[in-house]
């Protein structure tokens, strides 16, 4: 049966963001999961099942359709509402691909990116676990519980109040302080446990055997070049890096509740007339913690990510004792404090205000250095559509962090306020956060001013568009509200790319004020209303109506954040929109933190290679790989995947596919010109649709003669302007859905399979100069490789012949 199935063709189906179901997929409502789990699997319409068995004739001209359904990985039960808390760790992550192009050149600059990313991700996870000590052990444990007034309105705490509890046992500030800190530590197990059980469902997932990953783009860590940076054997096997900075990670946050309570009991152990021993123990314990602190930084520093090679290799002393060591620290740092302290009194502020100003100080000046870094890798390969000339990354990297302290400063003022209420006995979190707070007012005028001048810009592109609408439709009678509803969905469709000077924008206005407020804080050492006194009228009553409108924003912002999270975990429906954000921003293996999100990607992609290499070698058939949005990413990393054999039997048809607009802006190193140039020479052939309508998939844009072969002009959208017999009711505005609507999808997927042959192609010749675009079948053969792109490959390697 070889010989007759050898001629049929799959056609392989990915969808994009949100997801569909594979009746919908099909067009058809009887479907059966031919292979794959309850997460990913493959769907083929019910008389397709045995499709290899049996002759193509039955087949016709058209494909036998699978549809690949992946919604699951990232929207699927009620748990990924918790994601919503990885949300800082998830965009510092993309920074770490963010990098610019530099091609095999300065690849100790290359590793020197990746380690100011690494850095950052560590001080995110420093700060998550410092802000719940925060509210654990300072606001609730130290300054509650001692505050007779606070203790008595939250009964809760009255065994852990002096006078509560009769100066019980547990109500000594040392003791506390050791109760209290299972609630940062049991955050940390959790955070722990999440990355932990992800990474055995998804980094675990190895290509198919035999897969070399040929293919532009540079190696991550600074070693040989590939065609292609995705193609890489382990670039989606990242089992040890995450395995390390786990370790790294849970450790560091160990240390940091270890530190919150032991710091606090050595400085009382520091004052004349303690008991010797402790106050002998006080500068060993600061010595382990400046130690592991140590320890940790030089294993997120020490390596990086092995992608040239399937990295079986665990380092398993290192996984294991690392976090054990850190743990068995913060016990003997608890059983330290639990030491009787009869004079010991808590007052004021635990002694950690200073560590909320390091970290930002830390922070600022990680993202500083990661942008000179950017700045000298863009200027090696300049990519003139780069995100801001290569710098996305430090700017996203600064978005990370300014979530981060939101998010913590958002939960201390919250706590603070709901513990001590209208009469203010406690001194509150530390100055710095309030600071922080306060400088959200000026950066929401900045954002409103910055949607201002979208919203003009937006009007006068739609009042352009509105005459080229009339241009386009010169004999059809003149309809002014179909017109205006039509340029406005181009010009709203063109806003994506002024994402990143609105982006821009925000990075810097937030490192300036995040600086202005650490200086304020330090400065000071009050908050901005008390700061102020004495000032003139106009610049008190500024600073004091910051600072309120600071707070209650930073209140409603967070109790919008938990509702959210509160309904995505009973609503599906929201959780499939929160699951659309992940599908974005999960795509990239954690090579910056471990507790982000999981990538999805490393179960779907290697899902789509195998499926496409057993097809391949089993059936020798051809195969049209046909990816929407973001299925358009997973469909070209996995023909990046694919051996060479199979990969010259493979079509690519992508359509609202953003694999230029956004991948190829925001992540030059590994979606630039270079890549996808390589890509288009790889596989068989390629044709990219897309409408101006359409807000995430554009033109794949190729460099010289490449071009016009990969992309068909934009398709019409609506498909009709008014009423006509083919449409006699008004067609929609269809933007970026229901691509298969068009007849230009059909036309191009037959002139796709036309190109296809079943046998092992031979030598072709490369034609010279562009060629037609959407017209036959030879419209979709190269042209000559551009200056700067890879050489052309000797005849045959390339895998083209007339068959």
């Amino acid at each position: 049966m070889k010989d007759t199935a050898a001629q049929n063709t799959l056609e392989l189906l990915v969808h994009g963001v949100g997801g569909t179901t594979p009746e919908e997929m099909l067009d058809d409502p009887r479907t059966v999961r031919v292979t794959g789990d309850d997460t990913a699997a493959v769907f083929r319409r019910i008389d397709d099942v045995d499709a290899e068995e049996r002759p193509a004739a039955e087949h016709g001209e058209a494909p036998v359709p699978e549809a690949y359904v992946w919604c699951n990985l990232t929207s699927g039960n009620g748990s990924r509402a918790l994601w919503l808390l990885l949300l800082p760790f998830m965009v510092v992550n993309l920074a770490h691909w963010m990098r610019p192009t530099s091609e095999g050149r300065r690849p100790r600059t290359v590793r020197l990116y990746g380690l100011l990313v690494r850095l950052a991700g560590l001080s995110l996870t420093v700060l998550l676990v410092a802000a719940a000590c925060e509210v654990a052990l300072d606001l609730a444990a130290w300054q509650c519980a001692g505050t007779p007034a606070c203790a008595e309105r939250h009964t809760w705490l009255g065994f852990l109040s002096p006078s509560g509890s009769g100066d019980g046992w547990w109500s000594e500030p040392g003791r506390r302080l050791a109760l209290a800190a299972l609630v940062p530590s049991a955050l940390t197990g959790l955070l722990w446990y999440l990355s932990h059980r992800t990474w055995s469902a998804y980094e675990s997932q190895p290509p198919p055997p035999g897969s070399d990953g040929e293919g532009t783009g540079t190696d991550g860590e600074g070693g040989e070049t590939y065609h292609s940076a995705l193609g890489r054997p382990g670039f989606w096997y990242g089992r040890r890096l995450v395995a390390r900075l786990r370790a790294a990670h849970t450790a560091a946050a160990f240390l940091t509740v270890a530190a919150a309570v032991g710091t606090a009991a050595a400085r009382e152990d520091r004052r004349p007339g303690g008991p010797a021993l402790l106050d002998a123990l006080a500068p060993l314990f600061t010595l382990a913690y400046v130690a592991g602190a140590l320890v940790v930084v030089w294993v997120v520093c020490r390596r990086g990510r092995t992608e040239n090679r399937l990295d079986h290799e665990l380092d398993r002393a290192l996984v294991r004792r690392l976090p054990v060591g850190s743990l068995v620290l913060l016990a003997l740092s608890l059983v330290y404090a639990c030491s009787s302290r009869p004079e010991w009194r808590s007052a004021g502020r635990l002694p950690g205000d200073r560590v909320f100003g390091a970290l930002t100080l830390t922070q600022c000046l990680l993202v500083v250095a990661l942008a000179v870094v950017a700045h000298v890798l863009h200027r090696t390969r300049p990519h003139p559509r780069a995100a801001l000339r290569g710098l996305a990354g430090p700017a996203v990297a600064m978005l990370a962090c300014a979530l981060g302290g939101v998010m913590s400063g958002g939960v201390a003022q919250r706590v603070s306020d709901w513990l001590d209420g209208t009469p203010r006995t406690l001194p509150g979190p530390p100055v710095l956060l309030t600071w922080q707070a306060s400088v959200i007012p000026p950066l929401l005028l900045l954002l409103l001013v910055v949607v201002a001048l979208l919203a003009r810009r937006t009007l006068r592109v739609r009042r352009a568009e509105a005459a080229e609408v009339e241009r386009e439709h010169p004999a059809e009678p003149a309809d002014a509200a179909r017109t205006r509803r039509i340029a406005t969905a181009r010009a709203m469709a063109g806003l994506t790319d002024l994402a990143p000077r609105v982006l821009g924008i925000v990075a810097v206005a937030t490192l300036l004020l995040g600086a202005a407020s650490l200086l304020g804080a330090e400065l000071t050492e009050e908050v901005p209303g008390d700061a102020a006194e004495g000032a003139p009228a106009a610049l008190q009553g500024a600073a004091d109506t910051t600072q309120a409108c600071g707070s209650w924003l930073i209140g409603v912002g967070f109790l919008l954040f938990v509702t959210w999270g509160r309904r995505a975990y009973k609503d599906p429906s929201a959780r499939r929109t929160i699951g659309i954000l992940w599908d974005v921003g999960t795509f990239w293996p954690r090579a910056a933190h471990p507790f982000a999100p999981p990538c999805y990607a490393e179960r779907a992609v290697p899902d789509l290679t195998w499926r496409m290499a057993t097809w391949t070698r089993a059936t020798g058939g051809r195969l049209v790989l046909s990816g929407h949005s973001q299925g358009s990413v997973l469909a070209a990393a996995a023909a990046w995947q694919l051996e060479p054999s199979a990969r010259r039997r493979v079509a690519l048809l992508t359509y609202g596919s953003p694999l230029e607009r956004l991948y190829g802006r925001w992540f030059p190193a590994h979606f630039g010109p270079a890549a996808l140039s390589a890509l288009h020479r790889e596989v068989d052939c390629w044709r990219n649709l897309y409408r101006l309508t359409d807000p995430i998939g554009g033109p794949v844009r190729l460099p010289g003669d490449c071009g016009p072969e990969v992309d068909r002009a934009p398709l019409k959208d609506p498909l009709a302007y008014g009423r006509t017999a083919l449409h006699p009711l008004p067609a929609p505005i269809l933007g970026h859905s229901d691509y298969q609507a068009d007849p230009a999808f059909a036309e191009e997927r037959r002139l796709l399979l036309a190109r296809l042959r079943p046998e092992v192609p031979g030598p072709r010749p490369i034609e010279e100069g562009p060629r037609p675009v959407g017209k036959t079948p030879s419209a979709l053969r190269r042209g000559p490789v551009e200056e700067g792109d890879d050489p052309p490959q000797a005849p045959g390697s390339s895998g083209r012949s007339s068959g």
